[in-house]
């Protein structure tokens, strides 16, 4: 009865299906020469994600903002080598200011709440990332 059920279960998992995520495309930001501030316009769709590295150090002040026409696109802001991010936009609003803690390449992520993920909406958004 046991060898049954332990046969069944594994005929269960084998047969789920497998939850796929898109690869998170990195980009590094890189602002034109004597520019503080840069505007990135671009589009992710579905599960998509991306990554923008901006390369900060202590003591500088990093403004990030998103304008987009989907209401479930939202960023989140990692410190370098954190697990957790330091700002979560889904709970936060679109934009954010802080001084920089620790020098190093921030993580600016672009995503899609799963809802909209799921439905494999799109969302085109200007994304502006500035620091002084």
């Amino acid at each position: 009865m046991i060898r049954k059920l332990t046969l069944a279960a594994i005929l269960l998992l084998a047969a789920a299906p497998s939850i796929a995520q898109a690869p998170i495309r990195s980009e590094r930001v890189q602002f034109a020469r004597g520019a503080s501030a840069k505007a990135i316009k671009a589009a992710i769709k579905g599960d998509q994600i991306v990554d923008y590295m901006v390369g900060v150090r202590a003591g500088q002040t990093m403004t990030v903002s998103l304008k987009t026409g989907n209401a479930s696109n939202y960023f989140n802001i990692t410190a370098p080598g954190a697990e957790a991010a330091l700002f979560i936009g889904s709970t936060s609003g679109n934009s954010h200011s802080f001084r920089v803690p620790s020098s190093g390449d921030y993580a600016v992520r672009v995503y899609l709440m799963r809802n909209a993920a799921r439905r494999n909406e799109t969302a085109g958004y200007t994304l502006t990332i500035s620091v002084k």
